[in-house]
């Protein structure tokens, strides 16, 4: 008969764990129940992200009260992992092309904050200094040392908004340089979206009535983001 004997080095790597990292893992499972509640209330309402935009432009259209209801609404967002490009293709509908980029503009850097604090909370004493052969480390090495320029080259060729912000404070990046490279390489991208919902101005028939003004101007902005994608994905040796 086989004795069963518990491996003491699993028991401390689980001990290590818990106690190392208890708080990360109640924060996550609370961050992991919040998302879950949202599909949850979704699914079962059968409703579309696009449908759960289409809700709230009441309130994000109600006077005063709306670009702040608006960007409260963007700045959370990444809490939940819903779409940025919707709730930018909104702002843009109500607000107009000028209100829209400004408060869009305000509402993204503040969700992009957010997002980079709440990975630095989960990324803090995760990656050591010792792990100088880790390739996580010596990635994470390289966006510390070019801060600025990394950053600008994800905003530029469009890798998930909020994955890089995540990204980005879980490697313990220097928060300027990523919120200064994030306003300046996202705002292509914002100007055409913006451009695109605001150059919608009625669906009264089946094909909406744009200005062709407007459309013509972010679709151009918007040619000239996906030629810097192109340029900086050269550049970088991306495919």
């Amino acid at each position: 008969m086989v004795q069963e004997t518990n491996n003491p080095s699993s028991v401390n790597l689980k001990g290590g764990l818990i106690k190392n990292h208890g708080q990360k893992l109640i924060a996550l499972l609370f961050w992991l129940i919040l998302i879950g509640v949202y599909q949850w209330v979704r699914i079962r309402n059968g409703l579309s992200p696009l449908q759960v935009v289409q809700g709230m432009l009441d309130f994000i259209s109600q006077g005063l009260w709306g670009p702040l209801i608006y960007i409260l609404l963007y700045a959370l967002r990444p809490l939940i992992l819903f779409p940025s490009t919707l709730l930018t293709l909104a702002g843009g509908f109500v607000f107009g092309p000028v209100l829209g980029v400004f408060y869009t503009v305000i509402a993204s850097n503040i969700s992009s904050t957010i997002a980079y604090f709440v990975g630095r909370y989960f990324g803090k004493d995760v990656l050591r200094e010792d792990e100088a052969n880790n390739l996580i480390q010596r990635y994470a090495r390289r966006m510390r040392d070019n801060s600025f320029e990394t950053v600008m080259i994800m905003r530029f060729i469009f890798l998930p908004y909020d994955a890089v912000s995540y990204l980005a404070g879980f490697l313990s990046i220097k928060f300027w340089p990523f919120i200064t490279a994030t306003a300046l390489g996202s705002l292509p991208g914002t100007f055409a979206f913006v451009g695109f919902a605001a150059s919608i101005e009625s669906f009264t028939g089946v094909v909406p009535t744009v200005n062709p003004l407007t459309l013509g101007v972010s679709v151009g902005i918007f040619i000239l983001s996906i030629a810097l994608s192109r340029i900086f994905k050269k550049r970088e040796g991306l495919n």
